[in-house]
């Protein structure tokens, strides 16, 4: 029997790769605006684009696919492209990150191999730590300090509220290390000819201006120490400052997230990067050999440490134990070799599970 076909009785199965081959190819773009990211706020990422220029402006911007396993922070330089005209209710499209200078980073706990990078393409690192109320802690400068080495950051020591309390024994212990430290009073009791603004010695704020003056910089510290507070003083924003509690002696998170801003009166291309109050800085990712470069008073005697010295208690012939105890090291050396022993955990008991954070030592 004889069948009847017409063009409704042909079924053609579509392609499953479609019908256009997908190149791996990814374009170039050439032609991107460099912006630098000043602050990233729950996956939108606000740049600079022509810094420096009379164009200078805000850019909100969200990331590309392919960037999404990448951490983008304050202070990357960043390719973008669609709309940067920084008009309201516009975003632009971040395609790449440029290559960095380096990389601020810390890890949840010394065992944790996860990085989180703090900010990028930095130049300074500005500890802020209270003399009193919260106590400082060498074991989290000492962290911090590391940290910046492993960075090729510059770092600076600044102690706040030094009124309350001289800090006289935090100076003798960091007395024989390659370390700048500047103090600063709070503005109770004193003659307004002698505040800042927003509370701080003009004298502090001065000096903090000329260093940084046509640099990047990070200023890190426990919440309550006073860094927004300088971050105000410094920039003229108003970041908002909280207090100590009075019962666990911590201070209240008042940064959410880090932010970039441009100091009044200076040179193009500088900015001050604010960073939420942290409690701890783990260092998993820093080899050993920079974790003992950075103790500056103490890396000396490692040069005479026999092949393999592990630099604990126990280690034979350890050049570290013989140089402090030579007195090279200063009258702290036998507290700094604890402090770098304590981050190396060589002398940690077997099972001993207690992280040791900066935020439980003195």
């Amino acid at each position: 029997m004889r069948q009847h076909w017409d063009e409704s009785d042909v079924k053609i199965r579509p392609n499953k790769k479609g019908s256009r081959p997908r190149t791996k190819d990814r374009p170039a773009y050439k032609e991107a605006t460099i912006g630098r990211i000043i602050t990233v706020d729950r996956g939108r990422y606000t740049a600079v684009v022509d810094e420096g220029t009379a164009q200078e402006r805000s850019v909100t911007a969200v990331r590309a696919k392919e960037l999404r396993r990448s951490p983008i922070v304050a202070g990357d330089k960043v390719g973008l492209v669609g709309d940067i005209s920084g008009k309201p209710d516009t975003l632009a499209r971040l395609i790449r990150i440029e290559e960095r200078t380096n990389l601020l980073r810390r890890s949840a706990d010394d065992t944790d191999p996860v990085e989180r990078v703090v900010v990028a393409n930095a130049d300074y690192l500005v500890i802020v730590v209270a003399a009193e109320n919260p106590e400082p802690r060498t074991g989290f400068i000492d962290r911090s300090l590391v940290a910046a080495f492993d960075s090729g950051l510059k770092p600076i020591l600044c102690i706040t509220k030094t009124d309350l309390k001289h800090p006289q024994w935090l100076l003798d212990y960091y007395r024989n290390v390659d370390l700048t430290i500047l103090l600063s009073k709070a503005a109770d009791g004193r003659a307004p000819s002698e505040q800042g603004s927003e509370g701080l010695d003009v004298s502090l704020v001065e000096q903090l201006h000329t260093i940084l003056d046509g640099s990047v910089s990070v200023l890190l510290g426990h919440s309550g120490v006073g860094k927004s507070t300088l971050v105000n003083a410094l920039t003229g924003a108003e970041r908002a400052t909280g207090h100590v509690n009075a019962v666990t002696g911590r201070g209240r998170h008042t940064s959410s997230s880090a932010l970039a801003l441009q100091p009044r009166d200076s040179k193009a291309g500088t900015w001050i990067i604010d960073t939420p109050g942290i409690r701890s800085f783990g260092l998993a990712h820093v080899p050993v050999e920079n974790l003992v470069a950075a103790f500056s008073d103490l890396a000396p005697g490692a040069l005479d440490c026999p092949k393999g010295c592990t630099h604990s208690l126990t280690a034979p012939n350890c050049g570290l134990q013989a140089y402090v105890e030579a007195g090279q090291a200063g009258e702290a050396g036998a507290e700094r070799l604890e402090s770098l022993r304590k981050l190396l955990r060589v002398d940690e008991q077997e099972g001993d599970t207690e992280k040791e954070l900066g935020n439980l030592e003195h």
